[in-house]
């Protein structure tokens, strides 16, 4: 299982064929996101591509254009099939472009053969380029097979500020957020206002437990300050209307996931923004992390 490191503008990043993955990513001689061995293995899905779906399908059953799928329940204390079926695969090296302190990218490919519940094929196509702008991540999905598809997608980095995420400010420009029963199935979209995950204006994230996801997007960024610095996520919120933020509370894992996603959590049973791709049909996704000043 290779790694593939590329340099550009004081950063660094080490590329994983296990799951696509952004492994490690460095600015000056600080971490950027939460990095796992060489190898592996890969802690909380950290820095994988996530699809053909993103987040739960609830239960792992769905209907699409007619018929009922069952797919493999991946996440048993609560029965869901979790991130898609990607994460863990080895995808293979299509490019490797190396240029010493200016730019470099490393462009990764994966076909999803049609399975157990996902009778369809979709080829994955993964590009990281790095520059003074930071790591921006590109994700293309093409229907290779001869019948719709459903797709969504989006990205796992675990982003670092600190040793302890309670310490984090965290600003999230996003007016609404989707509340979950115990076992993290959707139940209620909510404005943020007066509920414990109102972000739009940065705050220390303290105590509060989150694993949400979020949408109402006003500005496709998330910013996470901490003693170590600030670091941003951004993407275009009109192809990733949503975002899963999760703070790991309870599973002694670094950091705090901020997961851009295409679709909210069962997406495959409420259509709500799903994908569909018809043969021959292309989806593209970005994103880009960075490091950051107070100034900018």
């Amino acid at each position: 299982m290779p790694d593939y490191t590329i340099t550009g503008g004081g950063y660094q990043a080490t590329i994983s064929e296990r799951g696509g993955a952004l492994r490690v990513l460095r600015h000056g001689d600080r971490d950027l996101v939460t990095s796992w061995p060489e190898g592996g293995p890969v802690p909380y899905y950290s820095g994988t591509m996530l699809a053909p779906w993103p987040n739960r399908v609830v239960g792992a059953e769905y209907a699409f254009d007619g018929r009922r799928h069952r797919l493999p329940v991946n996440e048993p204390d609560r029965g869901h099939a979790l991130h898609g079926l990607v994460s863990d695969r080895d995808w293979e090296c299509a490019e490797l472009l190396v240029v010493e302190d200016h730019h470099g990218h490393v462009r990764l490919t994966y076909i999803v053969e049609p399975v157990e519940g996902y009778p369809h094929r979709i080829a994955l196509e993964v590009r990281h380029s790095i520059s003074g702008e930071g790591l921006s991540t590109t994700l293309t999905a093409q229907n290779v097979g001869e019948s719709a598809a459903p797709y969504g997608c989006g990205p796992h980095p675990w982003l670092l500020a600190g040793p302890d995420v309670t310490a984090y400010e965290l600003e999230l420009p996003a007016g609404r957020v989707l509340l979950t029963d115990d076992l993290l199935a959707p139940t209620d979209l909510v404005d943020v206002a007066g509920t414990p995950y109102d972000f739009r204006a940065p705050r220390v994230i303290g105590e509060t437990a989150v694993d949400h996801a979020f949408t109402g997007v006003a500005e496709g960024r998330v910013r996470v300050r901490g003693p170590e610095g600030v670091v941003d996520l951004t993407w275009d919120p009109e192809v990733m209307p949503w975002v899963q933020i999760c703070t790991g509370t309870g599973l002694g894992h670094r950091g705090l996931a901020v997961e851009p996603m295409t679709c909210p959590p069962d997406a495959f049973n409420s259509g709500t923004d799903l994908v569909v791709l018809q043969p021959g049909d292309k989806h593209e996704a970005t994103w880009t992390i960075a490091a950051a000043t107070e100034e900018d």
